[in-house]
C-alpha cells in the first residue's frame, strides 16, 4: 500500500486556455483518485494576470478582435474564472514567493510548457524549476519545453535546477532530448494528464440537430480552411468553431466554457485543430481528427503523434481530398489506442515510484 501525500501541483492552472485548464484538473484530480490529498498550487502575478487577459481578449494579435466578439471572449472568461474557483487548491501565493509554500510532502511541476523558456509571460520563471520550492521530492510530470527546440539547449543554472529533482517525466521527445543534454540521463515518458486520467477529461456529449465537426484553434492556413470546407459540403458536416473566430466555418461557440468543451468535445463527429489538447481530445474520445499545428505549437503536435503512431492526422498543403475524407471520416486506427495504453501503463509505473 502506498501512504497517502500531500501533494501540491505546480503548473499553469489559471490560463484562459481549455487544454491549460483540462491539464491541470486532470493531473491533480488523477493524483487524488491514487489516494494522494492533491492540490493545485495557487500561485499569483499581477503581469501575468494582465497579459492572460489581454490574450483572451485578442487572442490572434496582431489582427484585433472584432467588436462584437467582446462580449464573448467576456463570458468565456468568466466561466473559466467559475471553473478555476472549484479546483481544489492552495491558499494563493506570489509567483515570485515560493518559499511561503510549507507542509508539503511532494511537489508535482507540470503538465503543460512549464519549461518553455519562450512562453510569453511563464517563460524562464524559476519556480517552475524548483527554485525555491520546499519539499521533500520535486517531482515533473508531462513536463514540456514547448516551442524552445532541443537544438538550443538550455543553460548551466536551469540544468542545476533540474538535477535538484527527485523524479523527472516529459510528454514529448524535444524536452526528452534537452533533459538528456542537460543531465545525460533520460527521463521517463508519460502521457500528457488528459490522456493518462480520461476518465476526468471525458463528459456527456451535447444534443445537437445535425452532426457537426469542432475547429478548434485559429490562424489556420488558407489550404486548410479550403480542403476542410470542401469537405463539408460533400459529407453535410457542419463546421463550428470553438472558444475563436474562424470566418470560413457555419457557426462560432467563443463563449464556451472549459466544462462545454469537454462536451462538445464528446459530441463531435470530428476535430479540425492546430493546438495540442485540441489532438489530445480528439484522441481521448477516439474522433476522426486533423491536425495542421501552428509555428508554436509544431514540437508538441510532432511528438505527440509520433509517440502514438498517429502521424498521417498531421495534414499539409500537399494533403488531398481523400486524405481528408478519409481522415475526417474515420477514427484513428487501433494502433493508436494500444500506443495510448503502453504509454499509460508506463506513466503508471513512473508515479508509483516517484510517489511510491
Amino acid at each position: 500500500m502506498v501512504s497517502p501525500l500531500r501533494v501540491g501541483v505546480l503548473t499553469f492552472h489559471r490560463c484562459i486556455n481549455y487544454g491549460s485548464y483540462w491539464q491541470a484538473r486532470c493531473l491533480v484530480e488523477g493524483l487524488r483518485a491514487r489516494g494522494h490529498d492533491a492540490v493545485l498550487l495557487d500561485h499569483h502575478d499581477d503581469a501575468v494576470a494582465r497579459a492572460e487577459w489581454r490574450c483572451a481578449f485578442q487572442p490572434s494579435l496582431p489582427e484585433r478582435s472584432r467588436t462584437e466578439d467582446l462580449p464573448r471572449y467576456k463570458e468565456k472568461g468568466r466561466k473559466f474564472l467559475a471553473a478555476f474557483d472549484a479546483l481544489p487548491q492552495s491558499a494563493r501565493f506570489r509567483l515570485d514567493q515560493p518559499e511561503t509554500l510549507d507542509g508539503y510532502d511532494a511537489v508535482v511541476v507540470g503538465s503543460d510548457e512549464v519549461w518553455n523558456f519562450r512562453h510569453p509571460w511563464y517563460g524562464g520563471k524559476p519556480i517552475f524549476f524548483g527554485e525555491g520550492v520546499q519539499a521533500p521530492r520535486l517531482i515533473s510530470y508531462a513536463a514540456s519545453f514547448g516551442n524552445h527546440d532541443a537544438g538550443d539547449g538550455i543553460g548551466a543554472e536551469w540544468a542545476e535546477r533540474l538535477a535538484r529533482f527527485t523524479a523527472i517525466s516529459v510528454r514529448d521527445d524535444n524536452a526528452l532530448r534537452l533533459v538528456v543534454e542537460a543531465l545525460e540521463q533520460e527521463p521517463a515518458m508519460v502521457l500528457d494528464p488528459c490522456l493518462q486520467f480520461p476518465e476526468v477529461a471525458r463528459a456527456a456529449p451535447v444534443e445537437a440537430e445535425r452532426p457537426y465537426a469542432l475547429v478548434y484553434g485559429h490562424v489556420f492556413p488558407t489550404w486548410l480552411q479550403q480542403q476542410v470546407t470542401a469537405w463539408s459540403r460533400r459529407s453535410g458536416v457542419e463546421l463550428v468553431s470553438l472558444g475563436y473566430r474562424n470566418d470560413w466555418v457555419d457557426r462560432h461557440l467563443i463563449e464556451a466554457g472549459p466544462l462545454e468543451f469537454a462536451q462538445l468535445m464528446a459530441g463531435a463527429s470530428a476535430v479540425v485543430t492546430n493546438f495540442f489538447h485540441g489532438c489530445v481530445f480528439a484522441l481521448v474520445g477516439g474522433k476522426p481528427l486533423v491536425t495542421s499545428p501552428s509555428e508554436y505549437r509544431f514540437n508538441k503536435v510532432r511528438d505527440l503523434t509520433a509517440a502514438l503512431d498517429a502521424r498521417e492526422h498531421v495534414v499539409t498543403a500537399d494533403s488531398d481530398a481523400a486524405a481528408f475524407d478519409r481522415l475526417l471520416g474515420t477514427p484513428p486506427a487501433p494502433r493508436v489506442a494500444a500506443a495510448i495504453a503502453g504509454l499509460r501503463a508506463q506513466s503508471n509505473a513512473f508515479l508509483d515510484v516517484a510517489l511510491g
